[in-house]
């Protein structure tokens, strides 16, 4: 809870926002936006009590840079010391386009469709069967799939579209798929594959991940099942210098960072440049 004191000299800065001095201004924004995310309530309300369009224009300036900070921060902890947890980090980068987005209709919703893929296993079932279970509770029942018209939109990306259009690429998909399975003790792990995220279903009896690959899963095709060898075809047609990274599970940090990295292409592809450099400095959290 902010002192009144603070409250007061916050309210004292926000007021002193439409200083036409560019310099005053900009010493006056930092000021607001040292406040950090306590102060967003003044702000939204400053933004809602006024008509001015210059002055609105400003204060959504100083929002999105209080936001965009206290991402960065949140996305920098997560990748120091919380990036077991996939969901987050999703949920994370999505807020970079979606500031608002709601946490717990998120969670339960990927809790939702992680309860109908339960309800469909048992213990006897091989690791072929699960995923078979698996796949038909994301693609035939809740119709996942590849947004095959929009491929390059850096809407592709972002959780709370997979979610609301059931569309995605490779890597929302395929990072969906890891979420559902993991948390249904499934070992499905992603693969930084260049230009097209693939999954790795593990030997679960081996103590390492990386020991042992069952088999491969397509998750923009369905989740289809494929080989080794599939991959060094791909590799030959890419004419990709070849290299054990392209067949191994990789980390959450890794989907992450590739996920940040796609935006920035896309949204340059899109001429977005401004977007595309924010995303850049937001990269720079997760190099440690």
């Amino acid at each position: 809870m902010m002192a009144m004191k603070d409250l007061n000299e916050l309210r004292a800065l926000i007021s002193l926002v439409d200083e036409p001095d560019v310099v005053m201004y900009a010493q006056v924004s930092r000021r607001i936006i040292d406040y950090g995310v306590e102060a967003l309530p003044e702000l939204e309300a400053a933004w809602e009590n006024t008509l001015d369009d210059f002055l609105q224009q400003r204060l959504i300036s100083i929002i999105h840079d209080i936001q965009q900070e206290h991402l960065y921060s949140e996305l920098s902890n997560w990748g120091k010391f919380g990036n077991n947890d996939l969901l987050k980090g999703f949920m994370l980068v999505t807020r970079f386009q979606y500031p608002d987005l709601d946490l717990e209709k998120v969670t339960r919703e990927v809790g939702r469709i992680a309860q109908e893929v339960w309800l469909e296993l048992n213990n006897n079932l091989t690791a072929l069967e699960k995923v078979k279970v698996v796949n038909h509770v994301l693609f035939d029942i809740n119709k996942f799939g590849g947004n095959t018209s929009n491929i390059h939109s850096s809407e592709n990306f972002y959780l709370k579209n997979l979610l609301d259009n059931r569309k995605g690429n490779s890597l929302s998909l395929g990072m969906l798929y890891v979420m559902i399975a993991q948390s249904l003790k499934i070992p499905v792990y992603g693969v930084d594959l260049p230009k097209h995220f693939i999954l790795a279903y593990v030997d679960e009896h081996h103590h390492e991940p990386e020991e042992e690959v069952l088999f491969y899963l397509n998750p923009f095709n369905k989740g289809a099942v494929f080989t080794r060898n599939e991959i060094n075809l791909y590799i030959k047609q890419m004419n990709l210098e070849p290299s054990e990274s392209y067949f191994k599970p990789c980390t959450n940090l890794t989907m992450i960072r590739r996920m940040v990295n796609g935006l920035i292409d896309a949204y340059n592809s899109q001429n977005n440049t401004e977007k595309a450099a924010e995303l850049q400095h937001l990269l720079t959290s997760l190099d440690f």
